[in-house]
């Protein structure tokens, strides 16, 4: 198997085609929901100066894209997530969690119950459905199985809730400030802190 250059060079592609670098800003800071459930973009705010390391990194990343698959990603929209009692869920995400329901989305236009979550900019979508996955034997740490990653400001305080719940986690083995848990449905969600 051939390997493609990590710069890009002017003759190899030719210039409509390559891809330019994003914004290392999040996605969320630029997205903003309108009424109906869509987004519009606003400016992101780039008074500071990306580090060094934040180029770096984003060097790496526009080298190694493929500028001739391009259709247009600009991010996740929702992360749907399967769950047997639709309340049973809520209770978790909405009231344990905080997250708040997106009316817009439809409720009544699917063949089954469900409810769109919002996380920032994005969204978890649950969906009462039987799910095909093991509830048992799944391991402990949620950092080693599928899951969903949502970004917060404060761990600590994520921890105290849980706590006060009575609601199991780990923390993340690698160190940073992150914690893992599973929803009623054993679905496994991160939570990493981001400034």
């Amino acid at each position: 198997m051939a390997s493609l250059p990590l710069t890009p060079s002017s003759t190899a592609v030719p210039a409509n085609l390559r891809r330019q670098p994003c914004s290392l800003l999040p996605l969320s800071s630029n997205l903003k929901p309108t009424a109906g459930g869509r987004f519009r973009r606003t400016r992101p705010n780039l008074s500071s100066q990306p580090n060094a390391a934040a180029v770096d990194k984003q060097e790496s990343i526009t080298a190694t894209t493929n500028p001739k698959i391009d259709y247009g990603v600009v991010g996740v929209h929702h992360v749907g997530i399967l769950c047997d009692n639709l309340e049973t869920s809520l209770e978790f995400y909405q009231g344990m969690l905080g997250l708040e329901i997106n009316e817009a989305r439809p409720h009544d236009k699917l063949p089954y119950r469900g409810a769109w979550l919002w996380v920032g900019a994005e969204m978890i979508h649950l969906m009462e459905l039987p799910n095909p996955d093991p509830l048992t034997g799944r391991p402990e740490h949620g950092g080693r199985d599928r899951h969903a990653c949502l970004a917060i400001r404060d761990v600590s305080k994520l921890k105290e809730i849980l706590d006060e719940a009575g609601h199991p986690y780990t923390l993340s083995r690698s160190g940073r400030p992150a914690i893992f848990t599973r929803d009623p449905d054993a679905n496994a969600l991160e939570f990493t802190q981001v400034d």
